[in-house]
């Protein structure tokens, strides 16, 4: 298996993208191949053990910075290295892609050559969010803004497979995000979504609210990209707070501070559950191939799991699960629809 990394894109790349490479390689038998110019990712390669790993480069002599037109880049931009990447992904020279650059940009990269998965509408980001029973994927985090019904129910259903082929869940739960549990409550989007997806044969647990989600109630939560983006910088904020909160409070409390030792494997316990770099990246769920998007300010062992998470995705055959959802769940999906459907 080969895994294609953009490794000019991040924060913190190059260094970062082949650092992470690296300890990646040093794990999985697949091949990782890091893309963007060649002499820079050399240079960086030397810096790290890296004789006998199997990590190749292949050049692309542009990048797209953090701050540029997604799609326009893209399409400016012919030999960028996130582009590179999608392309070896649709051209069957990779089985997965890893970014941790312009989100925006991966998502157009992989639209523009991977395309979507037939009877797909729009493609979801889904970000795993800790509660207190396990993880919930929430979808979708910033891919649409802006959604119809269908497109919830599509997310729905592909959040579904991913709970199941990923994290071994038989029977996910799936429940849409609204500002009540009761069936009339929320806006026209999601009441009519609501109708929806009780016509499906999923564990539809209905209407679930924000505090739902860290309860558990729920392995699937679904809403538009504008609701789920401001729902995952809210849930990060809220962990960054609630940990700063615990090593001040301890701080104060002398007695407590020196049972630190005592605490430091359940702190750590805590810190990782909330640690995004735990789960290295986020699907992009509807594509034809294998797209794992990074947090930006990614480190190495965030670009190390997410080009793990990628492997797995590929090796687990998803894309030809949520097909089969969607044929089974969704009565258009077999028909060509363009995004204004």
């Amino acid at each position: 298996m080969r895994l294609a990394l953009d490794a000019m894109g991040g924060d913190y790349a190059p260094e970062v993208t082949v650092s992470g490479a690296v300890e990646a390689a040093r794990i999985t038998r697949s091949e990782i191949v890091l893309v963007g110019r060649e002499d820079i990712l050399k240079t960086e390669l030397a810096k790290h053990r890296a004789t006998g790993l199997n990590i190749s480069i292949h050049h692309a002599s542009e990048a797209i910075g953090m701050d540029e037109m997604p799609a326009q880049a893209v399409r400016q931009k012919k030999d960028s290295s996130v582009g590179v990447a999608a392309r070896l992904v649709a051209d069957g020279k990779a089985d997965a892609m890893v970014s941790a650059g312009n989100s925006g940009a991966a998502m157009a990269a992989a639209l523009l050559y991977m395309r979507r998965l037939p009877g797909v509408s729009r493609p979801a980001i889904a970000t795993m969010f800790p509660t207190i029973t396990g993880m919930c994927a929430l979808l979708d985090v910033g891919a649409n803004v802006d959604c119809k019904p269908r497109h919830l129910l599509q997310f729905a259903l592909m959040g579904k497979v991913y709970m199941k082929e990923i994290f071994g869940l038989e029977n996910p739960r799936v429940g849409l995000l609204s500002i009540g549990e009761e069936e009339n409550k929320g806006n026209e989007l999601s009441l009519a979504t609501f109708e929806l997806l009780k016509k499906t044969d999923i564990n539809f647990v209905g209407n679930i609210e924000g505090r739902d989600m860290p309860k558990g109630k729920a392995d699937v939560a679904v809403c538009d990209g504008f609701v789920g983006n401001i729902v995952l910088k809210f849930g990060e904020g809220v962990a960054e707070m609630m940990l700063k909160l615990v090593k001040s409070e301890l701080k104060a409390h002398p007695i407590a501070w020196f049972s630190l030792p005592f605490l430091w494997a359940a702190l750590k316990d805590l810190r990782k559950k909330v640690d995004y770099t735990e789960h290295g990246g986020a699907p992009l769920l509807g594509v034809d191939g294998v797209c794992i998007i990074s947090h930006g300010s990614s480190n190495a062992k965030a670009i190390k799991n997410a080009l793990l998470v990628a492997e797995r995705f590929a090796e687990k055959n998803v894309n030809n699960e949520i097909a089969s959802e969607l044929a089974k769940n969704d009565p258009q999906s077999g028909k060509q629809q363009s995004d204004q459907e």
